[in-house]
């Protein structure tokens, strides 16, 4: 499918008309697409594109007002930026260039551009390598060689404070409380909180004046968040709202939770925005919004192809022509007219592609899939053209989709006999909240052996306040007769591996007997053992040392700072041990629990990409220790998981390609699975688990005892204000649900087999050989190259 430059196609730049030459899609489709929209292939070609508009922005607005996001979705836009004026005198870049339609001979001026931060949070010291001061001066001010007196920043450290006020002082407790705006103070310290706040709201109409005295914003680039927000301007914004601080919602304080340390801190934080007005000021401002993954797709469709509406604040960039999403294929998944053209233009359609079809229609219509109708499918732009590419009738069509959705729930029913699994993931609770009820279906045959292994530390999902009462139950432990025997029999020995079992069964034990004293020694053995490893001591009193100076760091650190190794690893031992207490719950040891803490997993803001020396080697050895039959792979689209999920993934591939070619085992399967931060569609899933309301009471149970760190979801998915546990059992739920329906309920309530009838959720799974799991995780791996 080729790209047709249409008579009446907008006005585009000279890098957009290249960006479009290269795609399979026009930049608008009216009337349903209410913004110009471009789609590349993928995240890394997102940036690159973003990052030519930009420099091809700067050559033709010298001295112009731009205004650039923070957070992760940049990373390739600054990457690519830094490269093209580090570069630009080599023949590649000066390639490139021209290629984009771009003059190689006229450098932009980066001195005489006015830059303009987008948001802070508040109260928040800007000094704090989480705060958004701080990321753009790092990376943009410095980064790119802006003119630091040019710029309007938002220091949060001094907006709004008296001379001699801190943030301490005038917000001991971290809270703003905006009532204050509209009632009297009732002691001194409201009474000073009241008058900042009146000076805070002032500066916010003086940067608002100075934004519009420049000529507004010329440049404008932006994510878009969770809840469709642009900068801080969340759902339900107003559209002519200006610079101003204020509260966020639900969803923008999960998101925020991982750079605040939780999300007890982003509740309890406001935020300092631009306006929605503030963007559109400028009639002629270029604002370009980015977004990467299917994950991303729904909010993306809300965006592009609704009416202006506050609900969906990207609506209100419909008022600028130069407006545009820059978006990838996979955000792009639900834009209706663009899924049409690429179906419309299929000269063969796949059988997926008619079961994703054809489900979504009896999802729709809530009709079996063998009562739906040709007037259904003739009613049904995405069915007709199916009916008229496929030559079966649709009767069959509906019936062959219904018999492949049941052998997929009898395959997911059966057991496997004599097989060795290597369970990997990202994260200590990928493996349980993706598919538990399929591993404890497995676990149940004693000729199966498991392998479970976490292939990073996960340290960033532990909070500073959970470290600190490890490290208290230590103390209040560590001076018992009990624990006096236990360090003089050599109990706490690096190597002692009975002993690290006995921590788990100690713990276990507790949880057995709902004895909540039991359960913190069990904890505080591992702690001990762990500090013992740490500092290479075996003296209490040196070890009580320790702690204090440990408590001491995480009573000093901000939450969100990024630690110091020794705190990482510590943290990271953390879920070491919920994860061998989860596989413990099963009746696994220690031995079978593996952790290799791979390192390109650092906590930086831009993660390193993974290494053959450092990251795959590790995982071959794995492979070679376990000798697998089946391995399974977190396998989450571009851009739709967590980045540490896709990285583990191409790491994990370029393993198993070793390890075949040195042992020439070629049959080895891959479980290829997701959890709560993106879904199969049930197309794209060869394995249906069949989940029942026991197996979902042993998930909660096993969830909440054992990985007690996300216990109080201090790091919630913006989807549910809730624990993990919980939001994996409404998507297994749901997933349920629809199959209900294209199967019908009898189909589950009168089946023969009692696992079928006391069926209440599903999980999904796709297996893959060895050839087929190389050529997708080899399309993955190209997304690199742009890099």
């Amino acid at each position: 499918m080729k790209h047709k430059h249409t008579a009446d196609k907008p006005t585009v730049s000279n890098v957009e008309d290249a960006a479009l030459a290269r795609s399979t899609f026009d930049i608008l489709y009216k009337p349903t697409e209410k913004i110009k929209t471009i789609v590349v292939e993928h995240f890394p070609a997102l940036g690159k594109l973003t990052a030519m508009r930009f420099i091809e922005w700067m050559q033709q607005n010298p001295g112009g007002v731009i205004s650039l996001p923070t957070g992760k979705t940049p990373e390739h836009f600054i990457n690519w930026v830094e490269r093209i004026l580090n570069m630009w005198n080599t023949d590649e870049i000066r390639r490139e260039l021209a290629e984009n339609g771009i003059d190689p001979a006229r450098r932009p001026d980066m001195k005489g551009l006015h830059f303009v931060q987008i948001d802070e949070f508040y109260p928040i010291h800007s000094s704090q390598h989480n705060s958004f001061y701080y990321y753009v001066n790092k990376y943009y001010i410095n980064g790119f060689g802006l003119d630091p007196h040019k710029a309007l920043l938002i220091n949060a450290s001094e907006i709004g404070l008296h001379e001699g006020d801190t943030l301490e002082s005038v917000w001991p407790d971290n809270e703003v409380d905006l009532s204050l705006r509209y009632r009297s103070g009732k002691n001194d310290l409201e009474r000073k909180q009241k008058a900042t706040l009146e000076r805070i709201d002032e500066w916010c109409r003086e940067y608002e004046d100075k934004i519009r005295a420049l000529g507004g914003i010329g440049f404008f680039l932006g994510g878009i968040g969770p809840d469709g927000h642009i900068g801080f301007n969340v759902r339900g914004s107003y559209h002519h709202s200006t610079t101003r601080l204020t509260e966020t919602n639900y969803e923008t304080q999960a998101a925020a939770a991982v750079d605040l340390g939780g999300i007890e801190v982003s509740r309890r934080r406001l935020v300092i925005t631009i306006g929605l007005e503030t963007i559109t000021f400028n009639p002629e401002c270029v604002a370009l919004i980015i977004a990467a993954g299917e994950a991303k797709a729904s909010i993306v469709r809300d965006a592009i192809e609704s009416d202006k509406h506050i609900v969906y604040p990207a609506t209100a960039l419909q008022e600028l022509p130069n407006a545009r999403f820059y978006i990838t294929r996979g955000a792009a998944k639900l834009l209706t007219e663009r899924q049409y053209h690429i179906i419309s233009h299929e000269t063969d359609i796949t059988d997926e592609q008619v079961e994703r079809y054809l489900i979504d229609l009896s999802v729709e219509k809530r009709k079996k899939l063998t009562d739906l109708t040709r007037e259904d499918l003739q009613g049904n732009r995405f069915t007709k053209a199916i009916l008229d590419k496929r030559p079966e009738k649709y009767t069959d069509l509906a019936k062959n989709v219904r018999d492949v959705i049941i052998k997929r729930i009898e395959r997911g029913s059966n057991t496997m006999l004599n097989t060795r699994f290597l369970h990997t993931e990202p994260h200590h609770d990928d493996l349980m909240l993706g598919y538990l009820p399929y591993i404890v279906r497995n676990v149940r045959s004693a000729t199966n052996t498991h392998y479970f292994a976490c292939l990073t530390s996960g340290f960033t999902a532990v909070t500073n306040e959970f470290m600190k009462n490890h490290l208290l139950s230590v103390l209040r432990f560590i001076d018992s007769p009990e624990f006096t025997a236990m360090m003089e029999e050599g109990y706490f020995d690096e190597k002692n591996e009975m002993g690290r079992n006995r921590d788990v069964w100690q713990y276990l034990d507790g949880v057995a007997s709902d004895n909540d004293v039991m359960k913190s020694e069990g904890s505080a053995r591992r702690m001990l053992r762990n500090l013992m490893s740490m500092f290479y001591e075996k003296n209490s009193r040196n070890i009580k040392d320790h702690v204090a100076e440990l408590i001491h760091y995480l009573d000093t650190s901000y939450p969100g700072k990024k630690d110091p190794e020794h705190i990482q690893k510590l943290k990271g031992m953390c879920r070491e041990f919920e994860a061998e207490c989860i596989w413990g719950y099963f009746g696994w040891n220690c031995s079978n629990v593996i952790h290799l803490r791979l390192g390109f997993y650092t906590g930086d803001i831009f993660t390193e990409e993974p290494t053959v020396e450092r990251d795959v080697i590790p995982i071959f050895k794995l492979l070679e220790h376990t000798s697998p039959d089946v391995v399974s792979v977190a396998l989450d689209p571009e851009g739709s998981g967590p980045d540490t999920h896709y990285k583990v993934l191409q790491a994990t591939t370029e393993a198993l390609s070793h390890y075949e070619k040195k042992t020439g085992r070629s049959d080895i399967r891959i479980w290829g699975y997701r959890n709560v931060w993106y879904r199969f569609h049930p197309s794209e899933a060869n394995i249906y688990v069949p989940v029942s309301l026991n197996m979902f009471a042993v998930m909660q149970s096993a969830f909440i005892n054992t990985f007690i760190s996300q216990r109080d979801a201090s790091f919630p998915s913006y989807e549910h204000d809730g624990p993990f546990s919980e939001l994996a059992e409404k998507i297994q739920v749901d997933q349920y649900q629809k199959i209900k329906i294209c199967l019908g309920r009898e189909w589950f309530y009168e089946n023969p087999s009692a696992l079928i009838r006391g069926t209440r959720g599903l999980v999904f799974l796709k297996e893959l050989e060895l050839p087929e799991f190389y050529q997708s995780s080899r399309k993955l791996k190209q997304l690199l190259e742009n890099r």
